[in-house]
């Protein structure tokens, strides 16, 4: 059975930065597309990043602008994301998602029907 336990979050203030972290288990190999996501009151989910724990590069959405490092644990299903000089508008639920990939050298992407698992969810709050 597969579970994603997020870590992280809170509260903090704008221009300061955050880390979260994910840790799936239940995969049998360590070639998982993991992926953050998140969604603000009123908004649609969307995707931060997301990277295979197996290698390749990670991917992000063009409006990161390098605000977003998402990074792996080697050879573990272990994910982390650095977010920099926040905004109140990166309020939001953040969501650690996942599905098996042994083609560890193809773009995550951030396709949600792609990703199977999800966890329950972390909240960050950003005030200005």
């Amino acid at each position: 059975q597969v579970q994603l336990v997020e870590s992280g979050g809170g509260s903090v203030q704008a221009g300061g930065s955050l880390s979260l972290s994910c840790a799936a288990s239940g995969f049998a190999y360590t070639r998982v597309c993991m992926g953050w996501f998140r969604q603000a009151p009123g908004k649609e989910r969307e995707g931060v990043a997301s990277i295979n724990t197996g290698g390749g590069t990670p991917w992000y959405p063009d409006s990161a602008n390098g605000r977003f490092t998402i990074s792996r644990v080697n050879a573990k299903n272990i994910v982390s994301l650095e977010i920099y000089t926040l905004k109140p508008e990166d309020t939001a639920m953040y969501y650690c998602a996942a599905y098996s990939s042994p083609n560890w050298w193809r773009p995550c992407g951030n396709r949600e029907v792609d990703f199977r698992y999800w966890g329950q969810g972390t909240q960050v709050t950003v005030s200005s």
